[in-house]
């Protein structure tokens, strides 16, 4: 049964999830995090956060992570197939039927209708991160955080995985200085 959890809970993302893996990510939240109860959103966020500093497909990052905590290797074969067998399938299936209908409005305007939807799901994940991050860090920590990776990545034109990487330090460091261990 847990496997059948683990599948469903990386297969529905990816059906509902169109856009990609970003776009899945705040459906996975939901599944893991809401549904199931596997981990805190804050646990998600960091996993989320190690994630986003690896090379490759986000989605799948997650499904073999959460995927391997919850149940193994096994759990974490299941994960990264349920992730991916979506799209596998919606593309053997609706390719006859786009190179068919290509050139039909309905088709054209299918973009222009989700793709709101998707940037409204990932703010609202973006403004839950923000609260907890202001709830366990504090608002100084959040707002130099969030100003310091702005400033990194979007002025000085860092790579993410780097300005992720300083911000895992400076956690390590002030989590380290802050429970008294020098």
């Amino acid at each position: 049964m847990l496997y059948w959890k683990i599948f469903m809970a990386f297969f529905i993302p990816g059906i509902l999830g169109y856009g990609g893996g970003p776009a899945s990510i705040p459906l996975v939240e939901n599944e893991v995090v809401g549904h199931y109860d596997w981990m805190t959103r804050q646990e998600f966020s960091e996993v989320l956060a190690v994630g986003n500093s690896l090379p490759g497909p986000i989605a799948t990052k997650l499904a073999a992570y959460i995927g391997y905590t919850e149940g193994g290797v096994l759990g974490s074969i299941v994960a990264i197939f349920a992730s991916v067998a979506p799209s596998i399938i919606l593309m053997l299936v609706l390719m006859a039927v786009l190179q068919k209908f290509k050139d039909k409005p309905q088709v054209k305007n299918i973009s222009i209708i989700v793709r709101p939807i998707i940037a409204v799901l990932l703010g609202v994940m973006a403004y839950q991160f923000a609260k907890d991050s202001v709830i366990t860090l504090g608002t100084i920590y959040s707002v130099i955080l969030v100003a310091g990776s702005y400033l990194l990545m979007e002025k000085l034109k860092w790579h993410p995985a780097l300005v992720i990487l300083l911000a895992l330090i400076v956690g390590a460091a002030t989590g380290i200085y802050s429970s008294g261990i020098h």
